[in-house]
């Protein structure tokens, strides 16, 4: 090989490596290009050195001199390639470098879901007319969601198909059972299927008066439709005090009906059964030429009054549970529940 061969091929690798690393995307391109051109044991610059042995004696100065120039030409090109993918990448990730002469991003807000606003508006609606809102547990035992509400062991309410009952092995988290599990000496758990578990728990620790509303998730096993959800919310409330009659759970659902939906509403009962009211109505409303049950109420059964430890011959109560999904789908017109659950930011942006 003589030197103007040999002075060519410096020239080509070094155009063809500063090329590569002024191209390379990523740090892992990058290093794919420094093994071709640097690597120590079959890199194309180790493989032209090994060419100057075949340059003539009185060349090899010459070759010598310009094969260093080319491989500390080479080596920047790799730091600058190294220095721009550090630079890009703490760039990425900081954001942008800032421009003051650009006009400003306008922030994007968030909104409240509808479920959780719908909530918001009920507990002041219900604070206006002195109901305050409790909390429990949505894990609950069979006793607050069964037995201290009148609804006794051979109650088709308490099925494994009409609940999710809860298999707890031991050093485990529960996990929900289609079957009933053995309650081993404790009380079986399962997920509440009424917030009316939260009355029973704020009664255990309170003596009357007792004014509250409780808002929150309640599971049952149905098949998601256009009314249904196996999860749903929603609010209960319970008056406990001396000569609580029937008139005046009309007149807190009239007055909560008109100040949610406005003065066109109108409310209708109907006779109906529930185990720990009596007696019981299920509560209608019309509303823009339309009749919809929106929940259930009634006078609080003595029987759960004594379970709580109330001398019922003393104090009365009344009671009622009425659907949160319902009524949002009411006020905004919406046909199906599901639109509630699928996340769609379409949908959750128009509220």
């Amino acid at each position: 090989m003589n030197l103007a061969q040999f002075l060519a091929e410096l020239e080509s690798l070094q155009s063809e490596a500063a090329a590569a690393f002024g191209s390379a995307a990523d740090a892992a391109a990058l290093e794919e290009a420094r093994i071709e051109f640097l690597g120590a044991a079959k890199g194309r610059l180790k493989a032209t050195q090994k060419g100057l042995g075949a340059v003539p004696k009185e060349d090899k100065p010459a070759a010598g001199k310009r094969f260093n120039e080319v491989k500390t030409a080479i080596e920047a090109a790799f730091a600058a390639g190294q220095e721009r993918i550090a630079s890009a990448a703490v760039e990425t990730k900081a954001g942008p470098r800032f421009d003051p002469t650009l006009p400003g991003e306008p922030l994007r807000l968030g909104r409240l879901h509808p479920i959780t606003q719908t909530i918001e508006e009920l507990k002041d609606i219900m604070g206006r007319l002195g109901f305050t809102a409790a909390d429990g547990p949505e894990i609950e035992d069979e006793y607050h969601n069964f037995e201290a509400l009148n609804i006794p062991q051979e109650h088709p309410a308490r099925d494994p198909l009409e609940n999710f009952y809860l298999s707890v092995a031991s050093g485990q988290s529960p996990v929900v059972s289609r079957q009933l599990p053995t309650d081993n000496g404790q009380r079986r758990l399962l997920l509440r299927s009424q917030t009316s578990t939260v009355q029973i728990r704020v009664m255990e620790k309170r003596q009357p008066p007792v004014r509250i509303i409780s808002l929150g998730r309640v599971y049952r096993p149905d098949e998601a439709d256009a009314t249904h959800y196996p999860m749903f919310h929603q609010m209960e409330g319970l008056l406990v005090d001396r000569h609580v009659t029937m008139a005046d759970l009309k007149s807190v659902l009239r007055m909560f009906a008109t100040s949610y939906l406005g003065e066109d509403v109108h409310i209708r009962f109907r006779p109906s059964f529930f185990p720990f009211t009596e007696p019981s109505v299920e509560a209608d409303m019309h509303w823009h030429d339309r009749w919809i049950e929106f929940g259930g109420a009634g006078m609080v059964d003595p029987n759960v009054l004594s379970a709580v430890g109330y001398d019922p011959e003393v104090y009365s109560a009344f009671a009622f549970g009425l659907g949160i999904e319902r009524l949002c789908m009411r006020r905004h017109g919406i046909t199906d529940i599901r639109e509630f659950y699928r996340n769609d930011i379409r949908f959750l942006a128009q509220f």
